[in-house]
């Protein structure tokens, strides 16, 4: 079925504005989404019901919906629950759109990856050049970084070259935890906790004291005893107490952010509430590792 621009753009709006709302759209709303007269949203509505496209919801609190034959005519999946896809155009938000498909073009060109994405909302605001994003999409939380190319507004679509693209597994943290941890007792030197260091090829440990785990160090504690002259001082007297823990259900994506958050380079990861591993951000790096 072959529809006038503005046609597209009503029932693209009168998606958008219903999934956001979950209720009946009045024709006001839409005249201001796409910038066009309440009377001609009327006349446009009167044909788009007559084919089928759009239904009337009569009362004060009625309006429009679009039917099952608008999003197959327009070809976006109806999903009973679904998660916004947020877009970026030059590092704001674009508000009332989302990404419904990403594809990907040219993945076989060694020196360029082109993508296209069909948006549900606006599209008429970016042009050639914008920087763009899309993301995080919500089970792989992937992130595209690139460049606007161009724009279809046929297929209500943005063309752009990808730059960056991250994406974190979903699994959870548990399954990335080095176990059983490694240990340094609490009543060790500082020598001694920097040739543990140096044996197991590691750049912090958990400190444990009668088998109960007390605290945390890492060389960075022991190089600022050292360049403050004291060398003769044991693990419990530099190291950290405070353990920022996680819990081992946690997916990946959501641990990786409290490096940042607390500026730390290892975390411990609990099950039912007790210590049982630890996460450093080189065992991130080590699992992203592409060889």
């Amino acid at each position: 079925m072959e529809l006038a621009p503005i046609q597209k753009d009503i029932i693209i709006a009168l998606i958008n504005l219903q999934r956001q709302k979950d209720m009946a759209i009045k024709g006001e709303e839409i005249a201001e989404v796409i910038q066009r007269n309440p009377g001609t949203i009327r006349n446009q509505m009167q044909l788009l019901k007559a084919l089928g496209l759009v239904e009337g919801v009569p009362g004060p609190k009625g309006g429009y919906k679009p039917t099952g034959s608008a999003y197959d005519t327009l070809h976006i999946q109806q999903l009973k629950n679904e998660s916004v896809v947020p877009l970026y155009r030059n590092n704001m938000i674009v508000n009332n759109a989302t990404a419904a498909e990403i594809s990907f073009k040219t993945i076989r060109n060694p020196d360029a990856c082109d993508g296209v994405v069909r948006v549900i909302g606006s599209t008429k605001d970016f042009v050639m050049g914008d920087k763009f994003q899309i993301g995080p999409t919500p089970v792989n939380h992937l992130i595209i970084r690139g460049e606007v190319t161009g724009r279809d507004d046929t297929t209500n679509s943005i063309l752009f070259n990808i730059n960056e693209m991250i994406s974190l597994p979903k699994k959870h943290v548990k399954q990335y935890m080095k176990y059983p941890p490694l240990l340094v007792n609490t009543n060790s030197s500082i020598q001694e906790a920097t040739r543990f260091f140096i044996r197991n090829n590691i750049h912090g440990a958990l400190v444990e004291d009668k088998g109960k785990i007390v605290g945390i160090i890492s060389y960075t504690d022991i190089a600022h005893t050292i360049a403050q002259g004291k060398l003769n001082v044991k693990v419990k007297d530099i190291m950290t107490k405070e353990l920022i823990t996680v819990d081992g259900d946690m997916q990946l994506y959501d641990v990786v952010k409290l490096f940042h958050k607390y500026n730390v380079g290892r975390l411990v990861v609990t099950i039912d509430g007790v210590p049982k591993g630890t996460l450093s951000k080189t065992d991130v790096l080590n699992e992203l590792a592409i060889y």
